[in-house]
Order: C-alpha cells, then sequence, then structure tokens
C-alpha cells in the first residue's frame, strides 16, 4: 500500500459480530439463571430446606456450584428468587381464567380448580409452598404470601355480590379470606400427608361446601 491509499476499511462482519457478543453473553446468563431457578425448585419442591446444598442445585441444574454462586450470593437468595417466581407465575397462570366470559361464580371455582392443579403437577408451585411453610429457615425475608391471589379472589366475590350471587350483607374480602386459607390449607396438608395427589378432590370439596359456588361448579 502507498502512501497515497487509504487503508483498508474494518471488516464488518468483526464489528457486527463484536457488538453481538455481550448481547449473546446476556442471552446465556438469563438462560442460565433460569435453569438454576427452575432445578432449584424441583429440588425444594422434594427436600426441605435446610437439607438442600448449593452444590444439589447445582447438580439438578447440570452446571458448576461456581456458576450458581455467579447468579446468587448463597442458597438464601435462591430459595428467596423461587419464592418471588412462584408469586409471579401464580397470578399470571390464572390471567386466562380470568380473561374468559364466565361469570364471577365461574371464574372463582375453574381459580381454584386451576391452582389445585398447579399444586398437584407443578415444581415451582410445590416449591414455593414448601419454602413459604418453611421460612423459619431461611434467614431472607420473603414475600408476603398470597396477596395478589387473594386481592383477585375478594374482586370477583365482589362482582358476585353485585349480580346477586351473594346476599348485599357478604363481605367479599372475608369470604375470599376464609377460601384462601381454606386452599392454601388444604395444599399444606395435601402436601405433607400424599404428596399433592389429592389436592384436586379436596379443592373440589371446598368448591362444594360453599352454597355460592357449588352451582356454579355444575355449569
Amino acid at each position: 500500500m502507498t502512501k497515497d491509499q487509504a487503508p483498508p476499511l474494518p471488516s464488518t462482519r468483526r464489528t457486527g459480530t463484536r457488538r453481538q457478543e455481550p448481547r449473546l453473553k446476556q442471552d446465556r446468563a438469563v438462560r442460565t439463571r433460569n435453569t438454576i431457578l427452575k432445578a432449584a425448585a424441583e429440588v425444594f419442591a422434594q427436600r426441605d430446606y435446610p437439607s438442600v446444598t448449593i452444590l444439589d442445585i447445582a447438580e439438578q441444574a447440570g452446571v458448576t456450584k461456581g456458576a450458581v454462586y455467579f447468579h446468587f450470593a448463597n442458597k438464601e437468595a435462591v430459595a428467596v428468587s423461587v419464592a418471588e417466581q412462584f408469586y409471579t407465575a401464580l397470578l399470571a397462570s390464572v390471567r386466562p381464567v380470568l380473561d374468559t366470559d364466565a361469570s364471577p361464580a365461574r371464574k372463582v371455582v375453574e381459580l381454584l380448580r386451576h391452582t389445585a392443579r398447579s399444586f398437584r403437577e407443578d415444581p415451582l408451585t410445590q416449591a414455593g409452598s414448601r419454602l413459604q411453610i418453611q421460612q423459619w429457615a431461611i434467614e431472607s425475608e420473603l414475600p408476603t404470601p398470597y396477596v395478589g391471589f387473594t386481592q383477585v379472589l375478594a374482586e370477583l366475590l365482589t362482582e358476585c355480590r353485585t349480580n346477586g350471587a351473594l346476599p348485599p350483607e357478604a363481605d367479599p374480602e372475608a369470604l375470599a379470606r376464609v377460601l384462601r386459607s381454606a386452599l392454601f390449607g388444604a395444599q399444606h396438608i395435601s402436601g405433607v400427608q400424599h404428596g399433592w395427589s389429592d389436592i384436586v378432590e379436596r379443592t373440589e370439596e371446598i368448591i362444594q361446601a360453599l352454597p355460592v359456588l357449588a352451582p356454579a361448579a355444575r355449569d
């Protein structure tokens, strides 16, 4: 190349590749973190929190302990993230039920049924429940349990009162708390005694015991 010739332009392909590398690394990091959380949920769903180690979570996820520690400071941080994910997923999972044209009472029934199936089948739901019960062993603070779920129930039951499915003197918020306690109490007993295998049947008993819900369950 003579001094009058311009230097060659940098390779566009290489520049583009360099620009993509941080995003690709970030995407891999997100996938790895999600893999770790999924594995942690599976472990926490089956074993008591005090007996679980970072190595257990790493082996379930198919990663090294270092990879877990890269994303989480300690086991408590993993547990908090799993619990937070559980409550977010709990509300997101019932959105299709709420978006239907069914009556409010029918929506309450289907919400309870859907949640019961989640406890029977979904490791994240099972893990969230076990971690909440075993909070005494977790040094970090977990989310306040079932706040959003109770609010959704209260709103639906308020609609039930408005359309006459509940008597005017009924207290939707109190009934929502009763339903919450019945459902999550039933899942706790079912989880301890039968590994959630009978939680759907126990939830149907709750539905049939409430006059406002029993007719809607048969529609």
